[in-house]
């Protein structure tokens, strides 16, 4: 068992569509959420329904707004009615877009090979972390299915980790991977943008067992 570079693996629990859903995900110790605002998606939330949701997220649990390739006034539309305390965006977004909209953010990544995560720590020097996530052609993410975990490097920055994980793998990926943070939506719901609340908490147990392991 690899030596862990972080004492504590941070969860994002991404794609929440309602309320109920975020107040489960707050009570089984995640330390994010993620609201997807990106009209394609089957976890799309609309402003309103944003709103609604973060009413059930506390002090200290951080709120993230997805986009994709968005434009600039959707983002700052989004930010003057919802509380969000981090952008994460999954599109072909450069670093001067994102870095603008005064917000701390972290870029997505789809891997396919070691340079890309090496090139990305370059291109978006304001990140405060990469997004690692499985590449599809024509998928910019919730693809729900893993990838060849031996492409990551050493990185500079911190990696959260995404694609396909779920309560079955999530103890080993920490261990492969050993990221600051792991990402999942997916992997805990019932159906699209329905979580499964039994599956969130075998998650987070899963994560936090790794973790004292």
């Amino acid at each position: 068992m690899s030596e862990k570079k972080y004492q504590r693996t941070r969860v994002k629990i991404c794609g929440i569509t309602r309320a109920e859903d975020a107040a489960q995900v707050v009570a089984a110790g995640a330390d994010a959420i993620g609201l997807v605002f990106y009209g394609p998606s089957p976890r799309a939330v609309t402003i309103e329904m944003a709103k609604e949701i973060v009413k059930s997220v506390p002090a200290f649990v951080t709120v993230v707004a997805l986009f994709v390739n968005p434009g600039v006034e959707e983002v700052r539309k989004v930010l003057e009615e919802v509380r969000i305390d981090l952008l994460q965006f999954h599109g072909d977004e450069e670093s001067d877009f994102c870095s603008q909209f005064q917000r701390p953010y972290i870029k997505a990544i789809r891997v396919r090979q070691t340079s890309d995560v090496v090139a990305s720590s370059l291109r978006f020097p304001d990140a405060l972390a990469l997004l690692l996530d499985s590449y599809k052609p024509g998928v910019p993410g919730g693809t729900g299915e893993t990838f060849d975990w031996s492409l990551i490097p050493e990185s500079p920055k911190p990696l959260i980790l995404a694609g396909g994980l779920a309560p079955d793998n999530i103890a080993f990926a920490i261990d492969q991977v050993q990221p600051f943070a792991v990402d999942v939506s997916g992997g805990v719901e019932a159906k699209k943008g329905i979580k499964d609340h039994s599956k969130i908490n075998e998650f987070i147990k899963e994560v936090n067992r790794r973790d004292r392991s």
